[in-house]
């Protein structure tokens, strides 16, 4: 099973490249499972469910999201009703939506974890007991395929080893650009640090360049809009054996959505 992961989508150009290329990869037969980060889908900060619709009708077969899981207001009332949009795991335990889910794909079932880290981000509970946790619960024989929404390169590294053969794949989302180490580890998960954005290309990760240097050079309050231009999709393909559930290959994809 070729299990597509994909950066995290940035506003309107980023769910029209997502579209675009998603179908592309499928009608080749280069992507039969696809798994998009959507916590910046809206406006650059969260989701609707209208919007997690429009993604999971254009190829998505399962959304995760990250510290913008609540960016849109009313949207807690709405996660539990749409099982294929997953918020991190280690959220506190009483909020609505879940952490992990396992989803019929076009040739079998994958299990996604949804993560987020703690070095430099929001309060959350230990995401690596959560992991532990969650995966006494998998169900056996399903490969099991993670997003680990973090900003620190160490954290996401040491998630990827503690996590080495008894998950097939995990990805690093949040900080928006793809990072050249995709690889397997010694026992066989695929592994990459960060999947990139999906968005367009010209702006900073995915903002207008002038309110991005605005906010830097004035230090003051600045809405930072979602630039438009040239959009790109990013992510990586793990190529996984349905009989071990381990992962055979990884390669980093960077698509234009034109």
């Amino acid at each position: 099973m070729k299990v597509l992961m994909v950066g995290d989508i940035i506003g309107a150009p980023g769910r029209r490249a997502f579209a675009r290329v998603a179908d592309r990869l499928r009608c080749e037969g280069r992507a039969h499972f696809i798994v998009a980060n959507a916590e910046n889908a809206a406006a650059g900060s969260g989701i609707t469910l209208p919007i997690a619709r429009e993604l999971l009708d254009a190829g998505a077969d399962l959304l995760t999201m990250g510290d913008h899981t609540w960016g849109q207001r009313g949207f807690e009332n709405d996660i539990g009703s749409e099982k294929r949009i997953l918020r991190p795991a280690n959220f506190a335990p009483d909020l609505p939506g879940a952490g992990m889910v396992t989803v019929q794909g076009s040739i079998g079932s994958v299990t996604v974890l949804n993560l987020q880290g703690r070095v430099f981000m929001q309060p959350a509970d230990c995401p690596f007991r959560a992991a532990d946790a969650l995966l006494k619960k998998a169900p056996g024989g399903v490969p099991i395929v993670v997003d680990f929404h973090a900003e620190a390169t160490s954290e996401k590294t040491a998630m990827g080893h503690h996590l080495d053969g008894r998950v097939a794949a995990i990805a690093g989302t949040h900080t928006h650009v793809q990072t050249n180490d995709a690889r397997l580890l010694p026992r066989g998960t695929g592994y990459v640090t960060d999947l990139g954005m999906t968005g367009a290309s010209e702006g900073i990760i995915g903002r207008q360049i002038e309110d991005v240097l605005k906010k830097f050079n004035l230090g003051l309050p600045v809405r930072l809009e979602v630039a438009e231009g040239k959009p790109v999709l990013e992510g990586a393909l793990f190529d996984i054996d349905l009989q071990t559930c381990k992962c055979r290959s990884v390669t980093l994809v960077r698509e234009s959505g034109e």
